[in-house]
């Protein structure tokens, strides 16, 4: 009486009259208004127009792994339900690739399926090469520290990326942001420092290391630091500025090759003394 093509829904009206041209007359709905039709099918969309104009694309130019190539079409990329039968028929049937502007021309087919309207689907686009990166899920203030969580790992273009960008999310765990960082950005080296240990104007525990000898006494740091940080801090008992290396969370440390000796010491009578041993 009638072929339906596709999936959708009929008023049930529509259907009564079909079936009375052909002489049926008593027809009962029972009350129902639309009839649906679906239909078992096959999706292909835009992950799977991408991935074989990808592999298309490294094959026959040799412009490296097909996984590294990063597909942008020129426009929306139409979703088509295709019969379940046809399955991996999927090719590409025309290519032309320009390797210097990275831009093609592809069209896709799927041999003996009515999907595809005749002459195939005809995509146009860039497929640039593209790696892995390290790129931020939400902002972050500065001095912010960075959990598994603010990270995730993404493709992006070779050419908008700089040397420094980070490709192992894992390296950037633990490390704060040194300046507020927008979601979404690919993380430099630039970026991130080790979590600040001394900030400014805090009182910190100043540590005088010499050979021998250690002295510990209060001071207040005049600017922030992470470990390994050269900082200069006020010794609050001289109220002189020294420069010193944080070492820890709120501790400075000051190295010397030389041991102050005080004067009392200085004066204090010293022995010395020779072990000698006998050799029979």
């Amino acid at each position: 009486i009638w072929t339906m093509r596709a999936a959708g829904t009929v008023p049930a009206a529509r259907i009564v009259q079909m079936v009375r041209a052909h002489d049926v007359f008593a027809v009962d709905t029972r009350g129902l208004a639309e009839v649906t039709v679906t239909r078992a099918g096959r999706t292909l969309g835009l992950r799977e127009f991408e991935s074989r104009i990808a592999t298309a694309i490294a094959a026959r130019y040799r412009v490296g792994e097909a996984e590294s190539l990063g597909i942008t079409f020129d426009r929306e990329v139409p979703v088509v339900q295709a019969e379940p039968e046809f399955e991996n028929a999927l090719v590409v049937s025309r290519l032309s690739f320009d390797p210097r502007s990275r831009r093609f021309d592809a069209t896709l087919d799927l041999p003996g399926s009515r999907a595809f309207r005749r002459g195939g689907l005809r995509l146009t686009g860039i497929a640039a090469e593209t790696r892995k990166v390290a790129v931020l899920t939400r902002s972050v203030a500065r001095g912010e520290m960075l959990r598994a969580g603010d990270i995730a790992t993404e493709r992006r273009a070779t050419t908008e990326l700089s040397d420094e960008v980070i490709g192992d999310a894992h390296a950037a765990i633990g490390l704060s942001a040194r300046h507020p960082l927008r979601g979404g950005r690919a993380l430099r080296r630039a970026d991130l420092q080790k979590p600040g240990l001394v900030e400014r104007n805090q009182p910190v525990v100043l540590i005088f290391e010499a050979p021998g000898m250690t002295l510990t006494m209060r001071g207040t740091a005049t600017e922030a630091g992470t470990e390994g940080d050269v900082v200069h801090v006020v010794n609050l008992q001289s109220k002189r500025t020294v420069q010193g290396i944080v070492t820890g969370p709120g501790r400075v440390t000051v190295s010397t090759t030389k041991p102050r000796v005080t004067a009392s010491l200085a004066a204090a009578p010293y022995q010395t003394g020779i072990a000698r041993r006998n050799v029979q």
